[in-house]
């Protein structure tokens, strides 16, 4: 059975953590795929995305390079609907088993700010396959995706 791996907590590195779980993936012939969620720019259209394909797929539905929370509030509900696209997708993507890792990065994020309720979250990851890893990441985790999941890293600055 696949495994659900958290990274969260308050320090920076989570999205680190889970691309660094990704090229390890990779590296093994794995086939990964990595959904954004509130990141702004992300990774998207840089040289880093290029050189990462075709073993590592990078999606990101937000049309907007700002942060979500300081956009005006007619632009904040056109992301919603681009946002609810790329959980549309990862369902999707979970549902059809074509990656054996998923990584849904901030999307704990989602859930923390309001934008989704935490029962959506659990029904994408209730599609999942058998044997398809998903990591997901975000600052705050409630007790129940605690439950879910695996295995959960606490990453917090220290200094």
């Amino acid at each position: 059975m696949g495994k659900i791996q958290i990274f969260t907590g308050k320090g920076h590195g989570k999205s680190l953590a889970a691309l660094g779980e990704a090229v390890t993936a990779a590296g093994r012939g794995k086939r990964v795929a990595i959904i954004q969620f509130l990141k702004g720019n992300g990774l998207e259209e840089s040289e880093l995305e290029r050189r990462l394909e075709p073993e590592i797929k990078l999606f990101r539905f937000e049309k907007s390079d700002c942060d979500f929370m300081r956009l005006p509030k007619e632009r904040q509900e056109e992301e919603v609907r681009n946002i609810l696209n790329g959980l549309n997708y990862a369902k999707k993507v979970l549902t059809i088993g074509e990656y054996d890792l998923v990584i849904l990065d901030e999307v704990l994020g989602l859930v923390d700010n309001a934008i989704i309720e935490e029962r959506s979250l659990i029904s994408v990851l209730e599609a999942r396959g058998d044997d398809t890893d998903v990591i997901l990441t975000g600052i705050c985790m409630s007790e129940k995706m605690c439950e879910l999941a695996d295995s959960v890293s606490r990453i917090e600055s220290i200094k």
